[in-house]
């Protein structure tokens, strides 16, 4: 489970959107990058999240932020996903797990009493630097926005 905290680098992760586009930590220096691992694209929790993100995007373009959305979900499902809520941000279909595992977000999961791995719905700030600025793992899907820009 995630070991990345306040004022670590962030890793050099390359990861496909929903388009086949690939995307990079350094594609994004010089911005702030919040990066949002979310357990599955279209579930209510993570459509809450991704909505109310995308309801406040033009504060996070003020203040210089990008967003990214990552799960484990087929590159069909998140486009599926971007398409029907409209979100002015990409999604990572990280199949692989590779960008999920470098922020070490995949792990043990309790639901109803049964255990099983999966995604931690876990976001992460990174600074125009590429520097872990906050890490944010008691994610309140409906208020995620006032989580990160306080």
């Amino acid at each position: 489970m995630t070991t990345l905290k306040k004022g670590d680098k962030a890793p050099n992760f390359s990861g496909t959107d929903q388009d086949g586009k690939i995307h990079q930590l350094s594609d994004y220096a010089g911005k702030k990058l919040v990066v949002f691992f979310y357990p599955k694209a279209s579930t209510p929790g993570c459509t809450a999240e991704a909505c109310d993100l995308r309801d406040n995007f033009e504060r996070f373009k003020a203040n210089n932020y990008e967003l990214l959305g990552v799960s484990a979900d087929s590159q069909k499902a998140q486009g599926k996903f971007k398409d029907k809520y409209e979100f002015p941000f990409p999604l990572l279909a990280d199949e692989d797990k590779s960008v999920i595992n470098a922020f070490g977000v995949w792990g043990p999961k309790k639901f109803m009493g049964k255990e099983y791995d999966g995604i931690h719905r876990t976001t992460f700030i990174i600074d125009e630097n590429g520097i872990i600025d906050e890490v944010i793992s008691q994610v309140k899907t409906k208020e995620h926005t006032a989580q990160i820009l306080k």
